[in-house]
């Protein structure tokens, strides 16, 4: 392998197999290892992550964005797709394209016996603001800065300035 030839792999190719995992625990509902696969890589507009859900498990809560729409691709297993307020059965060979926007709030959730693997691929926008449902949450993140809010704490327009 020439010289470029191994610089332009490590920019722009990745196993996923050999990636490092971080584990994502708050028990009682959510556990699930994830490595990033576009993290290094020349990659400005599109993330990837390799999920993988414990049984009876939930990757995250349940949200939708505003800026960012995303895609899951189901490698192993089967499970649930929490999304509109529905339940829909999901497989491995799915594929599922989740749009921007309140419309979609969306999580997945292993509801199987064994692990649950599958690509989370995303537009990486950026500012994004990013709602939770379920807890009354909205997240704000962006150029380093990053913070969680409920809509019921907002402040007033004017609020500390002269």
């Amino acid at each position: 392998m020439t010289e470029k030839s191994a610089e332009l792999r490590s920019q722009l190719i990745r196993n996923f197999l050999d990636l490092p995992r971080e584990r994502f625990l708050r028990a009682p509902l959510y556990d699930s290892m994830v490595a990033s696969v576009s993290d290094g890589t020349v990659a400005r507009k599109l993330g990837c992550g390799v999920d993988t859900l414990a049984p009876g498990m939930q990757s995250c809560p349940y949200h939708f964005h505003h800026g960012q729409e995303e895609m899951f691709i189901l490698l192993e297993g089967h499970g649930t797709l929490r999304v509109a307020g529905e339940l829909l059965a999901i497989e491995a060979g799915d594929v599922i394209f989740i749009p921007c926007g309140p419309e979609y709030p969306h999580h997945i959730v292993n509801t199987s016996d064994a692990e649950l693997k599958y690509l989370s691929i995303s537009t990486q926008e950026q500012p994004e603001v990013c709602e939770y449902p379920d807890s009354g949450k909205f997240g704000v993140q962006g150029a380093g800065a990053a913070f969680m809010q409920r809509h019921e704490n907002k402040l007033d327009y004017w609020d500390g300035e002269p």
